[in-house]
């Protein structure tokens, strides 16, 4: 079983659609922490040794908030300068992060077909995300592609669901070990990977 750490960053969440039912969705499973970034540190005031230990003490590390600017919301900035320090994260003594996962896990307001090269943003989510994979790769994690769930200013309530549903199965699959994570290297999303896992899983 794999320990996932969720850095979940929403700076306004009492006004979110989205991410505020689906981190109220986490399933209840061992190994599966949730650390709010914004409840834990309203004043940015980020105890690194805290979120040193949370790393050190999961195997995989998904980075959950909007795409904000074709980026990460300030706080996880904060979160990257303070704790992602030269010795512990990298540089010739930095090993503690080395072998980890990183899952970046997006929303974003606008549908996928304009996070295209022809599309009306120029460029795909994976691409903007090479700050956050250039990142991983530093710390010696492998970067995983992003798991996307996008057009959500036009989703409805039954929509909304459908994804809350999805993001629970994705976790509880990722905390087994049962998406084939080695297959999806170098795919623009980890999307259709996970499908694939949802198609093999047997009803019981």
């Amino acid at each position: 079983m794999n320990k996932i750490l969720i850095l979940f960053a929403h700076p306004a969440l009492d006004k979110s659609r989205v991410h505020r039912r689906l981190i109220r969705a986490v399933p209840d499973l061992p190994g599966i922490t949730v650390n709010d970034l914004y409840d834990a540190y309203p004043d940015f005031d980020i105890d690194v040794a805290r979120e040193q230990g949370l790393l050190a003490a999961h195997d995989l590390i998904i980075l959950q908030h909007p795409f904000y600017w074709y980026s990460t919301p300030a706080i996880i900035k904060q979160w990257e300068d303070l704790v992602l320090e030269h010795g512990w994260a990298y540089g010739s003594q930095g090993a503690a992060l080395r072998g980890k996962r990183l899952l970046s896990l997006i929303t974003t307001g606008g549908a996928a077909a304009a996070y295209r090269h022809e599309g009306y943003n120029r460029f795909t989510v994976r691409e903007l995300l090479a700050p956050i994979e250039q990142t991983a790769y530093l710390c010696g994690m492998e970067y995983l592609p992003p798991y996307l769930i996008q057009g959500t200013h036009r989703m409805d309530e039954d929509e909304i669901e459908l994804e809350v549903g999805r993001y629970r199965q994705l976790l509880a699959l990722l905390h087994a070990g049962r998406i084939d994570l080695d297959a999806a290297r170098g795919q623009p999303s980890l999307n259709p990977s996970f499908d694939r896992a949802i198609s093999q899983e047997v009803p019981t």
